[in-house]
């Protein structure tokens, strides 16, 4: 939301999910920044570059007095997707493509648009197309939405 350079909605969200507040994301070291996962050498330099920035730094003071919460709480409900990416497609019976991947990343998972080489499950409904046809052709786990609320059950 704040626009840097490199840092897209994926990367955000797993360093929210470090650092819990954007007073420790400002703060964060080099090293601590390319320990999280989706973001590499030259994201976390930007970051660094980005928060030393005075400019930078008094937007997002504004935005914080403006009443913008700069914390995230943990929805994470537990961990049995973790180090898990899985991509929706198609029409599940009971759930929206945006509810399931709520509920993967509540349960530890991550949530991709495409289907590759690191995809872990494709969760495919009716009419799944042509994500379907390259997780099959990757070998790669197709879950039915009955399959995947057996899952996170456990």
């Amino acid at each position: 939301a704040l626009g840097i350079s490199n840092i897209g909605k994926s990367a955000a969200k797993s360093l929210m999910k470090k650092f819990k507040t954007m007073d420790q994301l400002m703060n964060a070291s080099y090293e601590q920044l390319i320990e999280v996962n989706d973001i590499g050498d030259t994201s976390a330099q930007i970051l660094i570059d980005y928060f030393k920035d005075e400019k930078n730094k008094e937007i997002i003071h504004k935005l914080e007095h403006y009443g913008l919460k700069m914390e995230i709480e943990d929805t994470q409900s537990s961990s049995v997707l973790e180090n898990m990416t899985f991509v929706v497609t198609g029409t599940l019976p009971t759930l929206s493509r945006k509810e399931a991947a709520t509920l993967i990343e509540n349960n530890g998972g991550k949530v991709s648009g495409s289907v590759s080489k690191k995809t872990t499950y494709l969760l495919a409904g009716e009419n799944a197309g042509s994500k379907l046809t390259k997780a099959q052709s990757l070998n790669i786990p197709v879950l039915t939405e009955e399959m995947f609320m057996e899952m996170i059950k456990s």
